[in-house]
């Protein structure tokens, strides 16, 4: 099986920074494409963040400048630091990996559980 982690989400003010981490683990043979979705209350999810494996990456225009994804392919785990955050990045973050493992054929989606982020003052 193959689990994804989030971890580092929290309330913070507006214009401050948090960094998640979303790790993968498991029976995993490679993992290729890294993602951020959010979803806010009352809207649908939407892509953050991508990065492929060789680290090429591509944001949402509404956090360019302000959010960076990097990844630790050693560790195959994925970050997003999000700086100078606006109440508007309220959301519930999650990650996306295209990953294939040893227990199945094929490169699946796996998603984690979601890290609540809560912009306010």
């Amino acid at each position: 099986q193959v689990q994804l982690v989030e971890s580092g989400g929290g309330l913070v003010q507006p214009g401050g920074s948090l960094r998640l981490s979303c790790a993968a683990s498991g029976s995993i043979f490679s993992v290729n494409a890294m993602d951020w979705y959010r979803q806010a209350p009352g809207k649908q999810r939407e892509l953050v963040a991508h990065i492929t494996s060789v680290g090429t990456t591509n944001y949402t225009d509404s956090v360019k400048g302000r959010f960076t994804i990097s990844r630790d392919n050693a560790k195959n785990t994925v970050y997003l630091q999000m700086n100078s955050l606006k109440p508007e990045d309220t959301a519930v973050y999650y990650c996306n990996a295209q990953i294939s493992s040893y227990y199945r054929n094929g490169v699946y989606d796996y998603w984690g559980q979601g890290t609540r982020v809560t912009v306010s003052s």
